[in-house]
């Protein structure tokens, strides 16, 4: 009975993050956002910086903008950037993609990190 709750309790908790993520606020993620902009730009068309440029990063193949370079870990990646795996790197960029060379700690607010990610994804239409 105890593996029984656990599991449950695994499986609401994970799906809690995405329903987060899902809920963000966009317009609060828009100034969560001022964090990034000292490496980031969002602007469609805008130059990258020292990161690349996050206009339409949700749904990107990861390591892909053109004109950034991007280190091995994220160029080798082999996945497109989704609420989740935005989720996880946001958190912890570090543990998520061991070898990426953003110096970034992360958003560790899980409801800043919601509405981060609801601001990509409206950058990213």
């Amino acid at each position: 009975m105890r593996h029984v709750l656990l599991a449950s309790v695994i499986l609401i908790s994970g799906g809690t993050v995405a329903a987060q993520a899902a809920d963000g606020d966009a317009a609060a993620g828009k100034t969560v956002f001022n964090v990034c902009k000292a490496c980031h730009t969002i602007e469609a068309g805008g130059p990258n910086r020292v990161g690349p440029n996050l206009h339409g990063v949700v749904g990107r193949k990861a390591g892909s903008h053109d004109g950034f370079s991007y280190s091995a870990a994220v160029k080798d990646a082999g996945y497109e950037w989704d609420e989740a795996k935005l989720d996880a790197y946001l958190k912890d960029p570090k543990a998520a993609l061991p070898g990426n060379k953003m110096a970034f700690a992360g958003v560790k607010d899980d409801a800043k990190r919601a509405d981060l990610i609801a601001y990509l994804k409206s950058e990213s239409k």
